[in-house]
């Protein structure tokens, strides 16, 4: 396998689709400005992740890849690739792994594409990177940096990063200000889809209990179609703060990493919350804590050990025990032990 060139000064990067996923990306984005400090770094992102690349140092610009409107279809992606053909990119690393990823490089013309060998883009690729067995059952962080290291180039640190602009930090500083604390935050939803959601109402009753005895705040996060989810947990502990659809992905970002505490189904903010370094709670039931479990130091994760697990579907075809068989009592422990309060 070829190495890059060490000569290339205005670099493509294809972020990945869903935020969790671009939150482990970010230590190979910052290899890359390493091996390359003195070129142009543009990362080519979805509206709906582009917030996790905006702040960050290591990156110049953001495109947006608007793959629900103008960039929609056939026709969007080629508009795509005639966008980014006047930009002239000397090689782009695709952290992404669709073939489409691939497709539309190679239509804007970039001589250099580089990324995994998968998803039949293999032909399309003129720096494939080969994906062993070995590599997929490694946590994703590891994976992404893998691309770095198998292109030839020294990856850094393996440590997540959090990139927040002075404006949100602020503006979150000034949310919380007169807030009591602790300030625990939950994320009842998970957009994979509901295998990955511990049920509502033991949310609500989580809530009521560590409101009871800290007497702190809880804050709720999530997204607008969470407001079902939100309902359930209000009935039970009236006094949550719901913010669920009235922070933009930056200000939630910001307002995590001023957290005392996190409890979250595995998530894109269950990885912003590693990122940021703030304690957290993590509940799995289908997927695997070994690969996409949260990358840090302060965590407690909570998931049974079933036959069945991981089975990687967004929705249970079976009894969902993985789920309903873990208790509030367990979560709460799970709270205490990251807080020091062992009991």
């Amino acid at each position: 396998m070829p190495s890059l060139p060490p000569s290339l000064r205005n670099i493509l990067i294809r972020a990945t689709n869903w935020i969790g996923d671009a939150i482990m990306t970010l230590p190979a984005v910052r290899s890359i400005r390493q091996n390359y400090p003195e070129a142009r770094i543009t990362v080519l992102a979805q509206p709906w992740v582009a917030d996790i690349f905006a702040a960050d140092l290591h990156v110049d610009r953001v495109i947006l890849y608007e793959k629900k409107g103008r960039h929609r279809g056939i026709g969007g992606m080629l508009r795509l690739a005639r966008e980014l053909a006047p930009q002239r990119f000397d090689g782009v690393i695709l952290l992404q792994n669709a073939f489409e990823a691939a497709l539309i490089a190679r239509l804007a013309g970039i001589p250099v594409i580089a990324g995994y060998s998968r998803d039949g883009r293999r032909p399309l690729l003129t720096h494939p990177v080969k994906l062993s067995d070995e590599i997929r059952r490694v946590h994703q962080v590891h994976y992404y940096q893998n691309i770095v290291r198998q292109l030839g180039l020294t990856p850094g640190p393996d440590k997540l990063y959090l990139p927040l602009a002075e404006t949100e930090q602020r503006w979150a500083r000034e949310f919380v200000a007169e807030l009591p604390r602790p300030l625990v935050g939950i994320n009842p939803g998970a957009a994979y889809g509901p295998a990955k959601r511990w049920p509502a109402e033991r949310y609500g009753e989580l809530a009521a209990r560590l409101a009871e005895e800290s007497g702190g705040s809880v804050l709720v996060f999530g997204t607008a179609q969470d407001g079902e989810a939100v309902a359930v947990i209000r009935g039970a502990c009236p006094a949550v703060i719901d913010l669920t659809g009235r922070t933009t992905l930056s200000q939630a970002m910001a307002l995590i990493a001023r957290l005392d505490l996190f409890v979250t189904n595995d998530s894109g903010l269950m990885h912003v919350a590693a990122a940021a370094a703030t304690p957290l709670v993590a509940i799995f039931g289908s997927t695997s804590a070994v690969e996409t479990g949260p990358f840090a130091d302060r965590v407690m994760v909570v998931q049974k050990d079933f036959p069945c697990i991981p089975c990687l579907k967004p929705e249970c075809s079976t009894d969902f025990r993985c789920m309903l068989e873990i208790g509030v009592g367990e979560v709460l422990a799970g709270v205490h032990r990251l807080r020091g309060k062992a009991r």
